[in-house]
């Protein structure tokens, strides 16, 4: 059987700096049974300028006469407010993660005691965050969104040669759009990473629905990450590209159903299979009187249900055999 899918039900930014809203969504994605819950460490004056505009998809969803750095600022998660969501997943018995988007915002969730760090797609080319990340030496989540392969080596690179090895490290495939038009989902990247570096792969999903998310694990993924939220009405920027609870629930169960269905990748007759073998495979029978003595033909024998006598694949060799017994019409024949 495949080994179990890491799911990580991504908050993100979707609790609109509301710590109560924060908790639900936790208590969603427990409910749901994800592995995980994550949400994003910033600063906004750390992470952009303040004249940055924002992306087409957050003006969109959001005022856009508002700058990144406005929208950004109100969806700051404090210390304090990190410190009460990693209580409330220990409570809810799921995992809490946070993507660090600045090298202070690393140090505080390493201080929180954080083993594993996503690296989002916006800073796979930001050499002094991913050196940083990679001596701390733990487990690395690597999204590649708007990345060549050239440029998922060259983080690779660095992140090994800050100290962490390879196989702590899986590259998501992504594509940074929300919602990503499935005419630029391209699932089958996600194997060429493998191909091309050897490591574990997952897929961060943008798209609307959850079937993209459900054939990358059907493809191999170990880890799938999916944007959620209470309702997609709610105003924010993540909101309207996010999967709402009852999806969740259908996401997570059809994966669980996946890594099952997926099994260990050998042909063999299973148990049930076993049971209706003999009613639906077929036997070679009588298909009309046959006398003592008579050669077995084209003409009088046939293959029908049920598959409890001679195989059909034994044809050749009962054809020209003489009956050593009178058989009746639709009687399995022996030799």
């Amino acid at each position: 059987m495949k080994n179990k899918t890491l799911i990580i039900a991504e908050a993100g930014v979707n609790h609109n700096g509301d710590i109560g809203l924060a908790k639900q969504l936790i208590d969603v994605a427990a409910e749901a049974g994800a592995d995980m819950v994550k949400f994003q460490t910033f600063n906004a004056n750390r992470q952009v300028t303040r004249t940055a505009k924002k992306a087409d998809y957050q003006s969109q969803a959001t005022d856009s006469a508002e700058s990144q750095h406005e929208m950004l600022s109100r969806l700051e998660l404090t210390e304090a407010m990190h410190l009460e969501l990693i209580a409330h997943c220990e409570i809810r018995n799921i995992g809490f993660l946070s993507t660090g988007f600045d090298i202070e915002s690393i140090d505080l969730l390493s201080n929180l005691g954080q083993e594993c760090f996503k690296v989002p797609s916006g800073e796979i080319t930001n050499l002094p965050y991913l050196r940083h990340i990679g001596q701390l030496g733990k487990i690395i989540i690597l999204s590649t969104g708007m990345s060549t392969l050239g440029d998922i080596e060259a983080a690779i690179d660095v992140l090994e040669s800050a100290g962490t090895p390879r196989i702590k490290i899986t590259v998501l495939h992504c594509t940074t759009e929300y919602p990503t038009p499935m005419a630029e989902v391209n699932l089958r990247a996600m194997q060429s990473i493998h191909t091309a570096f050897g490591t574990a792969v997952g897929y961060s999903d943008h798209t609307q629905g959850m079937e993209v998310a459900i054939a990358a694990v059907a493809m191999g993924a170990v880890v799938i990450e999916k944007h959620f939220t209470l309702d997609r009405n709610l105003p924010g920027p993540d909101h309207q590209a996010s999967l709402e609870p009852e999806e969740l629930n259908a996401m997570v169960a059809a994966i669980r159903n996946i890594e099952v269905a997926l099994g260990d990748g050998i042909k063999r007759l299973t148990p049930s299979e076993a049971r209706n073998k003999s009613v639906v495979r077929k036997s070679i029978v009588a298909s009309r009187d046959i006398k003592a003595g008579e050669q077995f033909t084209a003409e009088n024998i046939a293959t029908k249900r049920p598959g409890m006598g001679i195989s059909p694949m034994r044809w050749d060799e009962v054809l020209g055999k003489s009956a050593k017994r009178d058989f009746l019409s639709d009687e399995s024949i022996e030799l």
